[in-house]
Parts: C-alpha cells; sequence; structure tokens
C-alpha cells in the first residue's frame, strides 16, 4: 500500500488519513480497503481561531482550550483514551463509523449493503432506540452530539453546511450515514456564541468507552437544545420529548438513561 502527500485540499485518488485512529483499525479490519493513503495532515486546518476550529484540531487540544464551550470540552475529554485523543482529529472523530459489532464483524447487514437486520432479533443492548426501523446502528460520536446541540457549521473543500447536514439515515436505495462525497474534505468548524452548555454521558466503564448514551445541552438566546449519542444511526437532535422512542427488547434501559440525562442536562444548562 502507497502512502503518499497531499499536495491540495482536493484528494481525486486514493483514501483520506490524518490521526489515522479510525481509517488503520478499519483497513486491518478489511472493512475498508485501499491501494493508496493520502496523508491530508498538511492541508486540512489545525488549530483554534476564536470561534472558528480547524478539522485537523486534535481532540486533546480541544479539550484543554477554555474558550472553547463546555460541552464541546468534555465531549472530546470522554471521548477516547489520552492516546487516542492526541492523534484523533476533530474531523476525523465526527466521520468514524458505527462501533454495531455486526457491521464490524463484517456480516452482510443493511449497511453492508446486505438484507439482514441482525440486530432485530441478535443482540441488541448497545444498539439504536431511535429511527431504528432499517438499520439499529448507533453513532458513536459524542464530539458530533455536543456540536449538533452547539448549532454547529462545516465547511468543506466543496460548500458549507450546518453539521446535520452531514449525516443522513440510511436508507434501503442508499445506506450511508454521511452525505460526504468522495474526495470531499471536512476542513473547517464554526461555532456560535452560546449562554451555557454541558455534556453528559453514560457508558459501560467510567473512563474512555464509547457512550450508550451520550447527552450535549445548549441554552443559547433563551432557548434550550438537546442532543443526543448512542441512540441512533447518526447523532440526534431532541425535537419534542423521547416518547417517540423505539427500543428493542434488549435496550430498552436505554431509554431510561437518555431521560433522566436530559432532565439532568437541561437542568444543568438552566441553572447556569
Amino acid at each position: 500500500m502507497e502512502l503518499r502527500q497531499a499536495s491540495s485540499t482536493t484528494v481525486e485518488e486514493g483514501l483520506p488519513i490524518h490521526g489515522g485512529t479510525e481509517v488503520v483499525p478499519l483497513l486491518r479490519a478489511g472493512l475498508i480497503e485501499a491501494d493508496q493513503l493520502v496523508d491530508i495532515r498538511g492541508v486540512v486546518p489545525r488549530g483554534i481561531d476564536g470561534n472558528r476550529i480547524g478539522a485537523g484540531a486534535t481532540l486533546a487540544e480541544l479539550e484543554c482550550d477554555p474558550t472553547l464551550p463546555q460541552a464541546l470540552r468534555e465531549a472530546c475529554r470522554l471521548a477516547a483514551s489520552p492516546q487516542l485523543r492526541n492523534m484523533g482529529s476533530l474531523g476525523g472523530n465526527l466521520l468514524q463509523a458505527t462501533r454495531c459489532w455486526y457491521w464490524r464483524l463484517n456480516w452482510p447487514c443493511r449497511l453492508h449493503g446486505g438484507d439482514e437486520f441482525f440486530a432485530r432479533e441478535g443482540e441488541h443492548r448497545e444498539h439504536a432506540i431511535l429511527a431504528n426501523d432499517f438499520c439499529a446502528s448507533a453513532h458513536p460520536s459524542d464530539v458530533a452530539a455536543a456540536l449538533l446541540a452547539l448549532g454547529a457549521t462545516l465547511r468543506t473543500d466543496r460548500r458549507e453546511l450546518p453539521l446535520s447536514g452531514l449525516y443522513r439515515l440510511p436508507t434501503e436505495d442508499d445506506r450511508r450515514t454521511t452525505t460526504l462525497q468522495p474526495g470531499e474534505l471536512l476542513l473547517e468548524v464554526v461555532i456560535p456564541e452560546v449562554e451555557a452548555s454541558v455534556y453528559l454521558k453514560a457508558m459501560e466503564r467510567k473512563r474512555w468507552s464509547f457512550p450508550l448514551v451520550g447527552v450535549a445541552a445548549v441554552r443559547a438566546r433563551g432557548a434550550t437544545t438537546v442532543a443526543l449519542a448512542g441512540v441512533a444511526p447518526v447523532p440526534w437532535l431532541l425535537e419534542g420529548s423521547l416518547d417517540d422512542a423505539t427500543p428493542l427488547p434488549r435496550n430498552a434501559y436505554k431509554l431510561d438513561v437518555a431521560k433522566a440525562l436530559v432532565r439532568r442536562a437541561e437542568a444543568a444548562v438552566a441553572g447556569e
């Protein structure tokens, strides 16, 4: 396999790689293939400039910056071990693949283009409780949920879009969970001013585990916005209540956890 340096933000051929904490394990597992890797560290911006964050900034950089909203800093801190936070980039974290074990074991599930919905009848205690009628994979990014609640916008090498526009629910005719086109690169994240924010997380271990449920709450301009991780195939913006959730038989506990964390998060930003 060849590794070459990107000479511009246009990557026509090859698989882009930055920190490698997502791409390398997927390559080793045979879940993605590439004849050529393109090192994009030299062309993707890094660093923090006011409310603009380069997509190449590491999670460790973000968690330590006191000028950033608390929800984003806490989401970065809880996302992974110190070693991974020092390597993993913001852009890579937003684009990480599901932790669904059927997908990770390369079973012919719906995200792999197959017809089987293994999670419905199989083990699914960590799977989605919302928008899970076609695929019950759960999106694992703490950072994406925080940025969704913050109302962040993205800039790629081709367009600008709200963070919510980066994600899509998989369907029968299109199994993708993002809207990025081949070769399109995330370059920058822009965060608006907020009054208060918090990120709360339930996980299997006390440290450095993927979210069973993650909840970000943000107060801005007198209104509170809530977004969740680990409960749907994409980061989930809560509009209304969780009463429309459709948990599977062995993950109904997630609904109780989500409701409790939403109450705590909303109370936390209301009291600041």
